[in-house]
């Protein structure tokens, strides 16, 4: 046992925790705090969660976090190795971005030349159709100046009735399709999902007006997550990669409980929608989301 395990050890035994009572105050597991407290961090997902459990730790028995990593700094493993392949995906994207870049400036002069070309051609016919029209036989200038006056007033006759017509029923279906509207909203409340409260780690949001409460989890790197219902069960807990997604429906419950190990790599999706954090994820790596449900009052 190193002696920053002790160290922990003896905190936990001070405030009479048993690593029970730790595992459900933290929703950390049981085999991860004994790990800690041996300084044996093999089975934990990676040197990343090692630091996130160890402050978790610290903060449930009363002890300073930035203290112990300072104090411990030797016995506790950085993250730099784990950031270097992020370092490198930055690059390689910026490169190909280059390279797309360039295709497409290559492809604008080819473009200006063609449509340089066609606007060419469409003077040279419009000029020839000019002169080809004045070299037409002029007819009786009088007589189709009459036949043109008759035939436009009786089509503004003609049209003027039917234009009225249109305008009228556009009207008034648009003015239907908005008391419709107004009328759906009124008897139809919203799906909200808002934050009500917010302490340290930990986020309470509140699902109203909602037929149902379906979540997903989606990952866009390694991350760690826990999901408990209402009785406090573990639904699943487990390291996703990118790319990886977890579907549950909560329509049943009366709440969610999720521990998110990297909130960074980590979307939550309700009903379709995606969850804020009002936590920076910067700031706050690892965070705790509690949804609470009220399905919508049936009429």
């Amino acid at each position: 046992m190193t002696e920053l395990g002790n160290r922990l050890k003896e905190a936990r035994e001070a405030k009479g925790y048993s690593l029970d009572d730790l595992q459900r105050i933290t929703k950390i597991q049981k085999r991860y705090l004994i790990g800690i407290e041996e300084g044996s961090y093999d089975a934990m997902p990676g040197k990343f969660y090692v630091r996130a459990f160890i402050k978790q730790y610290c903060e449930a028995v009363g002890l300073p976090p930035e203290v112990i990593f300072e104090e411990h700094k030797e016995e506790i493993p950085t993250t730099y190795e784990d950031e270097i392949p992020v370092s490198l995906s930055r690059v390689q994207s910026r490169k190909s971005v280059s390279e797309s870049s360039t295709r497409v400036f290559d492809f604008v002069p080819k473009l200006l030349i063609a449509l340089f070309v066609i606007g060419a051609l469409i003077a040279v016919w419009v000029f020839w159709q000019g002169k080809v029209g004045d070299k037409a036989p002029e007819t009786q200038p009088s007589e189709n100046q009459e036949q043109v006056a008759v035939d436009e007033n009786q089509t503004t006759e003609s049209e003027e009735p039917e234009e009225e017509t249109k305008d009228k029923n556009e009207t008034e279906s648009k003015s239907s399709e908005d008391e419709n509207a107004k009328e759906d909203k009124e008897q139809k409340p919203e799906q909200s999902l808002e934050a009500v409260n917010t302490s340290g780690y930990k986020t309470t949001y509140e699902l109203k007006n909602a037929d149902e409460f379906k979540l997903e989890l989606s990952a866009k790197g390694d991350t760690w997550v826990g999901v408990y219902n209402t009785k406090d069960e573990l639904l699943f807990e487990g390291l996703l990669k990118e790319g990886n997604k977890k579907d549950f429906d909560f329509s049943a419950e009366e709440l969610a409980y999720l521990v998110i190990g990297n909130a960074s790599n980590t979307n939550i999706s309700v009903n379709g929608n995606q969850l804020e954090y009002k936590i920076s994820s910067s700031d706050v790596v690892r965070q705790d989301i509690i949804i609470n449900y009220e399905p919508k009052a049936t009429q």
